[in-house]
């Protein structure tokens, strides 16, 4: 009976993970369209510079997304697609890591094997179908690793803290170490541990265990500080990337930075239920993060859990409390990243570790739920017997998970892939200028007219950041440049002998072709690959 059980729930594990990685993986080479020049800029760093703990361009970007992404280069070559597979392959193990994480958390309270299990299994189906995270999912962006590592590093560290084992802390703190090469949003991170670790020494203190407790600390922090240590030097060298873009959009940038911090807290916690990410780069431009159903369950299971900390307090239940601190600390810790900034508006990307501790609340509130209707004694007629009712419930709860998969498939590749404004989104221009440059005859002169604003690369004399996804279309095919890339006051660097020139403004306005027309009164404005392009006569 035992093995049939977990038969049953590794099943239905397998099932959840098939469908985390269809969301994830299917279309994954033309959905989403373009490249943005954040995403280029990651798979440029891969192919030429792999290998730093962090890249100060474009705003500061810790090391670990791009160096997985040049691994993936050398194994399938560089594309769009080996790209955003590494974001990918990190959210279906996401998925797997939820479940594993959530079983390890009811293993500290009351709750029965059967319990833990369904709760394990909503939440890591709430995450596989949530657009927030498959979205993420599938863009080149070094956030998806956050919740990655998070939901691992909890996992081994209340696994070794509930068995003592030595092994599962180290490897606790080096996945906590790891956390600072993913995304900036962890830095924040560390002000989850003391909820985590004050119940569990008070537990540990009536065992009559505090050195053990004391040594399981140790071990937990000095392995992770061995894994940050080389970003703790590059920082102590180069103190201005530590900060990065945040300081000018900061809430204490404004001039009164409570009325700001309460503001974009508010706006950040309705995010979830009325009115979210507004980018639609980063969501269905205004929708709230969760799913309507979902997002009714967080906050039954918000409310729920409320209670039972507080149960546990009063009946002084250290372990248990401990899984809801995890949770409340995981929660509002996670959400000042977006709540510290100040652009009037919530940020999915900035909040983006949130997603697992979010999943587990909507987890509680299913399972209070389905907890409810079984005590509906009263069901319909024609499930006249107990197995008939049990078989109806089932079919129920089926049709509703099954409506929920639906929904978010539809949601993610057709209402939200197939809107006009994703195209622009992802800058798909800069991947069909790419494209006709990689067309031209190899002995064409090549320019290309940055008039795109955005960050300096190099900073601050290099050309703007969305040249970056015209670069990648060029390394992929050929290993290198072979356009030169000029900023508009550098139109007289544009050197014309005994070849045909192209020069390809990433932006077409009056303003470029007159300043082109006066400098080159012989070109000709010619559309190739929808395209347009500035060629010039050689001189004869």
């Amino acid at each position: 009976m035992l093995k049939s059980y977990k038969i049953k729930i590794t099943i239905f594990l397998l099932v959840i993970l098939s469908l985390a990685g269809f969301l994830r993986l299917y279309g994954l080479h033309s959905v989403p369209p373009g490249l943005y020049p954040d995403e280029a800029m990651n798979a440029n760093d891969a192919l030429t510079n792999p290998g730093k703990v962090f890249y100060p361009e474009n705003g500061g970007r810790e090391g670990l997304f791009v160096n997985l992404v040049s691994l993936s280069f050398k194994i399938l070559g560089s594309s769009p697609f080996s790209l955003r597979l590494v974001s990918a392959i990190i959210g279906i193990i996401t998925v797997l890591g939820l479940f594993l994480l959530v079983k390890e958390l009811l293993k500290h309270t009351s709750a029965s094997e059967a319990n833990a299990d369904c709760l394990a299994l909503l939440a890591s189906f709430f995450i596989a179908t949530s657009f927030w995270h498959i979205n993420f999912s599938r863009i080149g962006f070094r956030g998806i690793l956050l919740p990655f590592i998070l939901v691992f590093c909890f996992y081994f560290l209340f696994k070794g803290l509930r068995n003592k084992n030595i092994f599962l802390l180290i490897l606790a703190g080096l996945t906590f170490g790891l956390g600072f090469y993913t995304y900036s949003s962890f830095r924040l991170a560390f002000l989850i541990l003391p909820f985590v670790l004050i119940p569990y020494w008070i537990a540990y203190y009536k065992e009559k265990q505090q050195k053990k407790f004391i040594l399981s600390v140790f071990i937990f922090g000095i392995s992770a500080l061995i894994i940050v240590l080389p970003l703790i030097f590059y920082f102590l060298s180069h103190p201005a990337d530590f900060f990065g873009r945040l300081g000018a959009v900061s809430v204490f940038s404004q001039p009164n930075f409570i009325t700001a911090f309460l503001e974009s807290l508010g706006r950040h916690l309705i995010m979830f239920n009325i009115s979210g990410d507004f980018n639609w780069r980063h969501n269905f431009s205004g929708s709230p993060q969760l799913f309507w159903p979902i997002g009714i369950l967080f906050l039954i299971g918000f409310i729920v859990s409320i209670k039972k900390l507080i149960f546990s307090i009063k009946n002084k239940n250290l372990r248990p409390q401990s899984i809801y601190w995890l949770l409340f600390s995981w929660f509002f810790v996670m959400i000042l990243p977006g709540a510290l900034t100040y652009e009037g508006l919530p940020h999915s990307l900035r909040t983006i570790g949130l997603i697992p501790a979010v999943m587990i609340f909507a987890a509680f509130g299913a399972l209070w739920v389905l907890e409810k209707i079984k005590k509906i004694k009263r069901l319909p007629s024609f499930a006249p017997d107990s197995r008939w009712q049990k078989w109806f419930l089932y079919l129920i709860i089926g049709f509703v998970f099954l409506s929920l998969f639906v929904a978010s498939t539809q949601k993610y590749f057709i209402d939200w892939a197939q809107n006009s404004k994703i195209k622009g989104a992802f800058t798909e221009n800069f991947v069909k200028i790419g494209e006709a440059i990689n067309a031209l005859p190899p002995e064409t002169n090549k320019y290309v007219i940055v008039n795109e604003s955005g960050t300096p690369v190099p900073y601050p004399d290099g050309v703007s950041t969305p040249a970056q996804t015209i670069m990648f279309m060029e390394r992929m095919k050929y290993g290198t440049l072979k356009a030169k890339y000029l900023k508009l006051d550098q139109l007289g660097q544009i050197w014309i002998a005994d070849r045909a020139t192209a020069v390809i403004p990433m932006h077409i306005d009056d303003d470029i072709l007159n300043k082109l027309r006066t400098t080159f009164p012989g070109g000709t404005l010619k559309t190739s690959n929808n395209v347009e392009i500035y060629w010039i006569t050689p001189l004869k």
